[in-house]
């Protein structure tokens, strides 16, 4: 698959006519004479190839007129996998929207960001996804407005400052807009009986492309959990989240076709970006079909893809945190690194109440690890330089680690720190900055893995073995990993 897939018609409209659900994200069916867009696996009859006229994004479809289909909710669909798979600037600038800059700073902010100038960000975006920043996250909040109409009794004004609407009039008008109903209305058809049990939880289900193997990422989730800030309960991972507005905590529990997802926010500003973070911690917009027969060409990979196929690749909520938990974990025992973790949250992480006990803390943010003493950290010398280093030059700025990340500066920005080496840049890369591509050659699980499958045993002969596979290498780590008895490829009991 590739990007402007929504230009190849005949494609298109196969794909409209056999409902086939991969595509959902995608691009968006727009019907002329309905007046609304729908997404590929729409359950109605699909109309004429002469009614059907494509767009790369629902804020296309928006701006263009067309109402969202009631039936199929096109504005409910997994992200496209471009976002993800890609460093460019758009992909770049999709994150960042995702992530609620645009709704935070505006469109300068996101241009500074990406270090563009706002023509250079809006003319990139209208000419891949029909619609500027402006509509992509006007989009989002029509999405997040739906969402709380749907899961909450708040008063409809609440909701329309919550999703990030100036007023509540715009409030009103998109949602009529976009929707062709009220925000009354939209109350009004959903269900009874849908409030959470937890009081001022929001539950909601997170869409994925299948097939989804929650084996490996719940597991390494679960496995790696750092007390007090991480656990996993009745089914459930759950964990503390730093936000812009505040804090929160997610619980997300597999499903055989969604994540359940019940969020309990500080602030509902939060929503959205709370929802992203938690879609890219289960890498919830992947496409693993594209993935998986990549994969499946290497006869070696080809039966441990056949055998569990739709693993994913566990990411994280926060960059910042997992770099310092890469480095807490360099050359230690996955327990260990939760034991010295574990001591930094209880020195240094913020307290929390959980309605449900058991998290009692967010993570230690870098400032407040900077300020930490360093003779106080139960490591060797030069890992405690390692830390440190790392941990003042996220405080001050002078790295920066987040969703706009380029990966390539990023890695060099990386490995020009003490104490970092290409194992440690490459986990960063592939579990917190997204890279689908990230490889981990010297890891000991992978090389056991290697040793055992017949494949190269050395580093350098492993990697031009592994070429074969890009860009989804990181997923091939998965699938190689999970060869293994370690109980980060278990689903927990």
């Amino acid at each position: 698959m590739q990007t402007g897939m929504h230009t190849d018609t005949e494609r298109c409209v196969r794909a409209v006519q056999s409902k086939d659900a991969r595509f959902d994200g995608w691009f968006f069916t727009a019907v002329l004479t309905t007046g609304i867009y729908c997404r590929p696996s729409c359950p109605v009859v699909p109309p004429k190839p002469e009614n059907m006229v494509f767009h790369p994004s629902a804020a296309a479809c928006q701006q263009a007129g067309f109402r969202a289909c009631k039936r199929c909710r096109p504005d409910t669909t997994p992200g496209s996998p471009e976002w993800n798979r890609r460093a460019d600037t758009v992909a770049r600038a999709m994150r960042l929207i995702a992530d609620g800059v645009v709704d935070r700073e505006g469109v300068p902010g996101l241009a500074a960001r990406l270090g563009y100038s706002t023509r250079q960000i809006e003319r990139q975006l209208l000419a891949e996804l029909g619609a500027g920043p402006l509509a992509l996250a006007r989009a989002q909040r029509a999405q997040t407005a739906r969402l709380l109409i749907e899961t909450t009794a708040l008063p409809m004004a609440e909701i329309a400052f919550a999703a990030g609407f100036a007023s509540i009039r715009t409030f009103n008008d998109t949602v009529r807009e976009v929707y062709a109903l009220t925000p009354s209305d939209l109350r009004a058809r959903t269900p009874r009986g849908t409030a959470p049990a937890t009081p001022g939880a929001i539950s909601l289900r997170l869409p994925f492309r299948a097939p989804l193997n929650p084996d490996n990422l719940f597991g390494h989730l679960a496995a790696t959990a750092v007390p007090g800030v991480e656990e996993w309960r009745a089914g459930a991972y759950r964990r503390t989240l730093r936000l812009p507005y505040g804090h929160g905590i997610a619980a997300l529990t597999p499903k055989p076709d969604h994540i359940a997802c019940r969020l309990t926010l500080t602030d509902l500003r939060d929503l959205p970006v709370a929802i992203s973070r938690c879609r890219r911690l289960l890498d919830l917009d992947a496409d693993p079909v594209a993935v998986d027969d990549r994969l499946r060409t290497d006869p070696v990979l080809a039966p441990l893809v056949d055998k569990a196929p739709g693993r994913r690749v566990p990411r994280t909520v926060d960059e910042a945190e997992f770099a310092v938990r890469a480095v807490l974990g360099q050359q230690v025992s996955t327990a260990a690194a939760r034991t010295h973790a574990a001591r930094l949250v209880t020195a240094h992480g913020e307290p929390v109440d959980d309605p449900e006990g058991g998290l009692t803390h967010l993570f230690p943010a870098p400032d407040a690890l900077a300020g930490a003493d360093p003779q106080s950290l139960a490591m060797p010398r030069t890992r405690r330089t390692t830390f440190t280093t790392l941990v003042r030059e996220l405080a001050d700025g002078s790295l920066r680690l987040g969703v706009e990340s380029d990966w390539a500066q990023t890695r060099a920005r990386l490995l020009a720190l003490p104490g970092f080496g290409p194992w440690t840049v490459d986990v960063i890369a592939m579990r917190a900055l997204g890279d689908p591509d990230a490889f981990l050659p010297t890891d000991l699980g992978i090389r056991r893995a290697a040793r055992d499958l017949g494949l190269p045993a050395t580093p350098a002969a492993l990697t031009a073995r592994a070429a074969a596979w890009r860009p989804w290498r990181a997923y091939a780590v998965q699938y190689l990993w999970a060869t293994d008895n370690h109980p980060i490829n278990f689903l927990p009991v």
